[in-house]
């Protein structure tokens, strides 16, 4: 298992930012990044981040490039592309990240619908016990929502919600989204640098 591959997808619910900011220091801790972008996604990152509205994977690439290092590591994959390697449990990747997660997607997942290249990664993921993260971004839960989240914590997922702490006495919205990347990097066993750990002055 390459402990350095991992499948990062971003959905349509509110919190692009959280995934584009993953992305980022994934990159710069030098992992190996599949990127799958939803169509919804691609419209949440246009609305809250200025992302320009791309189609295919190669335009969204391109434009990554631009903004992050190590964009050598990147590949973006559209959400139809079976033949990609998250799509089998052969491929060598330790874990998946969805960030953010719409109830939508956790359903799908919850329910093994795997309809798209996301929803079969993150099958994949459970059938092969790698580590399955989602950044859950929905309030309030209906109770839908919850058994959805209690089923898959169950199966093994990580169940993060965004939420951000307020210890660290943040100032910028910058510094409330680092506080939850820096909790989903820990998770990855990826050490930053973004938030101090509890304790530590």
């Amino acid at each position: 298992m390459n402990k350095k591959t991992i499948v990062l997808a971003l959905t349509g619910a509110s919190g692009a930012v959280y995934g584009l900011r993953l992305l980022e220091e994934l990159l710069k801790a030098e992992r190996q990044v599949y990127l799958v972008v939803s169509d919804a996604a691609k419209i949440v990152l246009n609305t809250e981040c200025e992302f320009p509205l791309l189609e295919s994977a190669a335009d969204i690439h391109k434009e990554l490039s631009t903004r992050f290092v190590n964009a050598h590591n990147l590949q973006v994959l559209h959400n139809d592309d079976w033949l990609s390697a998250p799509a089998s449990g052969s491929a060598m990747i330790s874990s998946m990240v969805v960030c953010p997660c719409s109830m939508g997607t956790l359903s799908a997942i919850a329910n093994g619908a795997s309809d798209t290249l996301l929803e079969r990664a993150a099958d994949v993921a459970l059938k092969e016990k790698r580590k399955l993260m989602l950044l859950v971004r929905e309030m309030p839960f209906s109770a839908i929502h919850l058994e959805n989240m209690l089923k898959l914590a169950r199966l093994g997922a990580s169940i993060i919600p965004a939420s951000p702490g307020f210890y660290n006495k943040p100032n910028t919205i910058n510094e409330l989204v680092d506080f939850v990347v820096a909790r989903l990097l820990q998770q990855l066993e990826i050490d930053s640098d973004l938030v101090k750990p509890w304790g530590q002055n």
